[in-house]
């Protein structure tokens, strides 16, 4: 090797794929959690959907409700649900609670469609559902796809019937309808974010009449009839439901390589399963660690299950009272002693839409776990700005472990922006950073991800845990 190219070894940031020089074991092992992981997006595609099978693993891994005991010890493995959409797991250390947390945050909610409180309607011999959209979305992708219907009815006697129709072979699927080419000069003229607007995202759910000639609407009696026979309800039992709007396609691999995964939420699904079977690795920790697994992350982390209401407060503050150790301030000063990990997906660059990108500063995938220092808008707007001294904490630790990691930014400056929860962590005073895994056709109905980066990502995160 020549002179300048040793001291370019030496000096440069040598950015490369993560598929050169790996092992065929290594390989495998990466294709069959990957494999793990497409079961868990196909069985969990809505927040309560994730949160029941990531507690079902939880429990499997020796992990208990926390209102079931009564005293905590190190090494301990407890969890708490919130309203079956959002969950937090800890594993307790042998070190004193006080000198703070090893926090990995993800969310389980997705963008979708949610059903309007008065859905159903009939209009030229056609039933339909009125929907309204959850997250960025680009509308019109979401138009002549299947989709599937998940979600719960609460009836005023409390009870509550599970919905999940379209993703067996034997059901039937749902479809928002489009408009011919041949008559849609008018709609082509549209802006593009208006080709399909919000009221035109109506489900077509039937067209066969009731035998009545003397009822009105009888498409939709029909529907009404079919859904009162099957689960029990009526027409204003939609008023107290969550149904919710998503693509019927399963998790496939994607390339002849089969080097990715195209599925629909891996948005923020992925973290959430990298970063849960990080933590059913967790054993006897020095430091506690803790999971998150919040909900509305896409609709700005608010009400009493995103990470904007205090009940994880409330769960660590019970963590310290089963401690025994709790007293006033405790609380803050655990929380400015804490690191964390904001899991949250990046945005990976793609060829074909490479302008809005600067390439030095990009993720590309598979290429390892992207760190972002920041995100926001504009001018860094909205974001928790890591430290330099906790970057270079986490560069360590991902170099000492072979962990292959990019830092980037969420596009060119002025070309946009997003956020994650890690500004609402960084305000408890933790250090933060966001940590993720690239993903390309962000926020659509079928993302794309590399199975390199997803099994980094799971590494990256047991790394975290076992500071």
């Amino acid at each position: 090797m020549s002179e300048g190219k040793d001291l370019q070894e030496k000096l440069f940031n040598n950015k490369k794929t993560g598929w050169e020089n790996i092992s065929e074991s290594a390989k495998n092992e990466i294709m069959n959690y990957c494999n793990s992981y497409m079961d868990f997006l196909n069985n969990g595609k809505t927040e309560r959907e994730i949160v029941k099978e990531s507690r079902e693993i939880a429990e499997i891994n020796g992990f208990k409700n926390i209102d079931s005991v009564e005293k905590l010890n190190p090494g301990d493995k407890i969890y708490y649900v919130n309203r079956d959409k959002s969950m937090y797991l800890a594993v307790i250390g042998s070190e004193n609670i006080e000198n703070g947390l090893n926090v990995i945050g993800a969310h389980a909610d997705s963008p979708r469609l949610d059903l309007k409180p008065n859905p159903l309607y009939e209009d030229d011999g056609f039933a339909l559902f009125k929907t309204h959209y959850y997250g960025g979305i680009k509308k019109y992708q979401w138009t002549t796809i299947p989709l599937a219907i998940h979600g719960v009815i609460v009836k005023r006697n409390g009870e509550k019937v599970e919905v999940r129709i379209g993703e067996d072979d034997q059901d039937p699927i749902f479809v928002i309808t489009d408009l011919l080419p041949h008559l849609a000069q008018e709609q082509m003229d549209r802006k593009l974010r208006d080709g399909i607007k919000g009221e035109e995202l109506n489900l077509l759910i039937g067209s066969i009449p009731y035998k009545d000639n003397d009822v009105k609407e009888r498409v939709k009696l029909n529907i009404l009839n079919i859904l009162n026979q099957k689960y029990g309800i009526i027409e204003k039992d939609f008023l107290s439901a969550e149904l919710e709007i998503v693509p019927a396609f399963k998790a496939r691999s994607l390339g002849f390589d089969s080097s990715m995964v195209a599925a629909y939420g891996q948005d923020d699904k992925i973290c959430v399963y990298t970063s849960l079977t990080a933590m059913m690795n967790v054993e006897n920790p020095k430091t506690t660690a803790v999971c998150i697994i919040s909900d509305k992350e896409e609709i700005g982390s608010m009400g009493n299950t995103g990470m904007e209401s205090h009940v994880f407060d409330t769960f660590v503050s019970e963590v310290l009272n089963k401690l025994g150790v709790n007293r006033p301030n405790l609380l803050d000063k655990v929380f400015c002693n804490s690191k964390m990990l904001s899991a949250d997906i990046d945005a990976g660059l793609d060829p074909t839409f490479c302008s809005v990108d600067e390439k030095n500063n990009s993720a590309y995938l598979g290429r390892g776990v992207g760190l972002n220092k920041y995100t926001g808008a504009r001018g860094k707007a909205g974001a928790s700005d890591a430290n330099a001294e906790f970057v270079g904490c986490i560069r360590d630790l991902f170099e000492s472990n072979n962990i292959a990691y990019q830092v980037s930014e969420l596009g060119k400056v002025d070309a946009g922006g997003g956020g994650t929860i890690a500004y609402i962590l960084a305000n408890k005073g933790m250090d933060v950073i966001d940590c993720g895994v690239p993903v390309l056709s962000m926020h659509a109905p079928y993302e794309v991800t590399s199975k390199f980066d997803v099994y980094t990502a799971f590494t990256a995160y047991k790394a975290f845990f076992a500071m």
